[in-house]
């Protein structure tokens, strides 16, 4: 049996868009997936919107109870910026505090440890239209908001986390199109990415100014970067995308600073961003407490098989191209290839290169189309996702055995959730959602969690 340390966090982790649902009267403002569906339904699968999600915010009492069901001693989810702060003058939504207050509370009754993320890609959509984290100001926003958090909150809260996947709103909105505003500038994605680095940091220094008994993080989406061969040019290739990949952020956050190679390729290509040394500084003196780390493929790539385009706008690929390799075992719903021993290497890499800092695994798992095929005597018999986090969690009982700091693990996700431009069309669930009932029924990955939990192992 492999056991895992005492006290370790079992749990999952889901967000406020996705799970809370907005509902007559709960005064919460527009955020940019509202106004995105509105403006582009067609976008988004099926077109369901963020407004169908498992509605927490009604469910929340029984959902908790539930949690418990399924062998939660720890949960993470987020608050809704647009929600607390719905209007631009800055007046606090006091529906939002009550409503917060009950949910934490009851979570909190149960014996779960709540983990609150402050973002989770959900910018409010009246600071979107004046540039979001493209704009100075965004940071004062940000640092109030944080904040006003930690005061409403923070006695219910034992870990907090500034950013989720941060990468991801700078990829997804500014290269990519995957996220509104949908823009193709990497000048905008640069300062984008700067300043979220700074609202962290600014949030971390608010916090402890607090004083407050819990613990501060950020959680990246740390995919590993790795060569198609030996080869030195696809060795550099690797290289330098783990610098975009995963050092953007990582290094800030937990480092006070951003590698030197790094800021060389943004300064040949004439992308740095507005910056001070005041916001440097703060970079530097408000580092994490802890890690939170989502994991769920690998990054792949091999040196550039023909010139880059100097005409193009700018992005990583610049530097690399992604490497499909021959062979690999993937997920066929979702694409992505599935790879456990991944995780020992981030192991690793934590533990040599990040000065042993403690962590969690805060998102893993695997997202199924049509699981309602796999169906028997009434519940979901969803093996495939009980030998996804089994091969997964051996990787992490090696790294923890050699070292490693990790305290928890926390799939992707409790209930069947809404996801993005994704909608309903992969599960990723221990529990499944009938969209037309409401109805929640436990998986048989959502009895195993609990045996799990209680076994401390498998």
């Amino acid at each position: 049996m492999l056991k895992f340390p005492d006290k370790f966090f079992w749990g999952s982790a889901t967000s406020a868009t996705q799970s809370e649902g907005s509902f007559t009267g709960d005064n919460k403002a527009y955020n940019i997936w509202d106004y995105w569906f509105e403006i582009e339904p067609y976008k988004f699968h099926n077109e369901i919107g963020p407004s169908k999600t498992s509605s927490i915010y009604k469910y929340f009492e029984s959902d908790v109870e539930l949690m418990k069901k399924t062998g939660h001693n720890s949960f993470r989810t987020s608050i809704s910026w647009s929600r607390l702060f719905p209007t631009k003058d800055g007046k606090i939504n006091e529906t939002a505090v009550e409503f917060y207050k009950n949910y934490f509370t009851k979570i909190k009754k149960e014996g779960i440890a709540l983990f609150i993320n402050l973002y989770h890609f959900d910018m409010p959509m009246y600071l979107q239209e004046q540039g979001g984290f493209e704009n100075k100001e965004t940071i004062t926003r940000y640092k109030d908001y944080a904040k006003a958090c930690f005061e409403f909150f923070g006695e219910y809260v034992d870990r907090w986390f500034t950013f989720n996947e941060p990468i991801v709103h700078v990829e997804c909105g500014y290269l990519n199109t995957y996220h509104y505003p949908m823009e193709v500038d990497p000048k905008k994605a640069v300062q984008v990415a700067f300043n979220t680095a700074v609202c962290s940091a600014a949030a971390i220094k608010e916090f402890r100014k607090l004083k407050l008994k819990s613990k501060i993080g950020i959680i990246l989406n740390l995919t590993p970067a790795y060569p198609r061969s030996s080869n030195k040019e696809d060795i550099k290739a690797a290289k330098i995308a783990e610098l975009f990949a995963n050092k953007s952020f990582l290094d800030p956050a937990v480092i006070g600073a951003y590698p030197k190679e790094l800021i060389d390729i943004i300064k040949k290509h004439d992308l740095m961003p507005v910056y001070s040394e005041d916001e440097l500084e703060i970079i530097r003196q408000n580092t994490v407490d802890f890690l939170g780390i989502n994991y769920y493929q690998p990054l792949r790539v091999k040196a550039k098989e023909c010139m880059p385009n100097e005409n193009a706008p700018f992005s990583p690929l610049y530097y690399y191209d992604i490497y499909d390799m021959p062979g690999k075992k993937i997920n066929p719903y979702r694409g992505w290839e599935i790879y456990p021993q991944a995780i020992y290497d981030i192991c690793v890499n934590i533990r040599k290169n990040y000065n042993n800092i403690e962590w969690l695994i805060t998102e893993n798992g695997i997202g199924v189309e049509n699981e309602s095929k796999f169906r028997k005597d009434g519940k979901i018999e969803d093996d495939y996702r009980i030998e996804f986090m089994k091969s997964h969690l051996k990787y992490l009982h090696k790294g923890i055995q050699e070292g490693t700091n990790c305290i928890g693990y926390q799939v992707w996700t409790f209930i069947d959730c809404w996801s993005w431009l994704n909608s309903y069309k992969n599960r990723y669930g221990l529990v499944e959602l009938d969209l037309e009932t409401d109805e929640r029924i436990i998986k048989k990955s959502g009895y195993w969690f609990k045996n799990l939990s209680d076994n401390n192992g498998f």
